[in-house]
């Protein structure tokens, strides 16, 4: 019988192959069974060490099995309504995702057009660059000034092309922010056909004064949006749950591009909950600062440089290759993230863990660092 030849599989767009497929880090039980590791501290991803809240936990216990054959409610009303009481905003300016991934790409999906340009920071969140290729359009790198956004660089830069502008407050992976009269400055030059993302993923923990608060420029500014998350401060990363907020012109266009029903059942209740949990926040934003102080007193004490940061997560300067130093970390139970990935081979970006887990990171780091000393 003569073979035949197998059928050759059907390209995909071409756009596509620009982006390189997406490879999912390696779990936690990955690493401690390749590593015959015990446990590990996760210390790379910027997650919640404490968990998420009580509340979280019961409103989801109190779900029932019945629900899981039922479709949740795609207008996430329960929780768009408190939401929308919390940020003094119409319920018609939120909308909800799976998460700032899902957010992040309906925004380009509904604003970028072939061939028009992003504006991004670099470094920054690497999925802006994903999002504005998925949709066909160009990047237009912005470098950061000392670790930080130069928002006159951007407004610089902003030409008959540009359609989005990206903007990470506070910045990741530096942990720097903008202030309020940055922005405005920035703002004032935007033509009204320019959309701008303001990123606050992390800005529960901005504590400075000079923090923009964005929700009151809606009402002047028809082209902003704010994305923010469920994953960082309340814990909820695993449920992945984000929302957005903007003036109904903005958030009625990513509605046009938005699956029907993006959230499950379990993480509308979980966040609908978490917004109830003040002492629980108030519990990470305590010891959060206080582990921020005691990372930035031992690098001033082996005089690393680092980034002063508003955020649960810091980088400092190890003045060496990072790499080796991040593979040892793991081989003795702590998760870091090396910063080659973000064009600073030298540095770590160390996400602020419990006190326990910080010095135990001190303990090993200080181990590494000076072993040969």
């Amino acid at each position: 019988m003569q073979s035949l030849s197998p059928v050759p599989s059907p390209p995909v767009k071409n756009l596509l192959n620009q982006i390189p497929a997406y490879t999912p880090a390696k779990s936690m039980e990955q690493i401690r069974r390749e590593l015959g590791l015990e446990s590990v501290d996760r210390l790379a991803a910027n997650e919640n060490p404490f968990g998420s809240s009580p509340l979280a936990a019961e409103a989801v216990r109190s779900l029932g099995s019945d629900l899981l054959a039922q479709y949740p409610d795609g207008s996430s009303q329960m929780l768009r309504d408190k939401l929308a009481e919390r940020l003094g905003v119409r319920t018609s300016q939120l909308v909800f995702g799976s998460g700032s991934f899902e957010l992040l790409t309906l925004t380009a999906q509904a604003y970028l057009n072939p061939g028009e340009e992003s504006l991004i920071p670099v470094p920054s969140f690497n999925w802006y660059k994903g999002a504005t290729l998925l949709a066909g359009g160009f990047i237009h790198e912005v470098p950061l000034v000392n670790h930080s956004l130069d928002l006159e660089q951007f407004r610089q830069r902003i030409n008959a092309c540009t359609r989005i502008i990206w903007l990470c407050n506070p910045n990741n992976p530096t942990g720097t922010i903008f202030t309020a009269d940055a922005l405005l400055g920035l703002l004032e030059h935007v033509p009204s056909h320019v959309v701008v993302v303001l990123d606050e993923a992390y800005y529960e923990f901005a504590e400075s004064e000079d923090y923009p608060d964005t929700v009151k420029l809606l009402e002047q500014y028809n082209n902003l949006i704010i994305l923010r998350t469920f994953s960082k401060i309340y814990g909820l990363a695993g449920l992945r749950i984000g929302y957005g907020i903007g003036n109904e012109s903005i958030i009625e266009g990513i509605n046009r591009v938005k699956l029907p029903i993006s959230l499950t059942a379990t993480s509308q209740a979980a966040a609908s909950a978490s917004l109830d949990d003040h002492e629980f926040v108030s519990h990470c934003l305590h010891y959060n600062r206080q582990g921020r102080e005691t990372l930035m007193q031992s690098f001033d004490q082996w005089k690393l440089p680092y980034i002063p940061s508003e955020t649960n997560f810091i980088m400092v300067d190890l003045l060496q290759d990072s790499g080796p130093i991040t593979k040892d970390l793991l081989n003795r139970g702590i998760s870091v993230r090396g910063g080659a990935e973000f064009g600073m081979p030298t540095w770590l970006r160390i996400t602020i863990g419990t006190p326990e887990q910080i010095t135990r990171l001190i303990g090993e780091l200080d181990s590494l660092l000076h072993s040969n000393v």
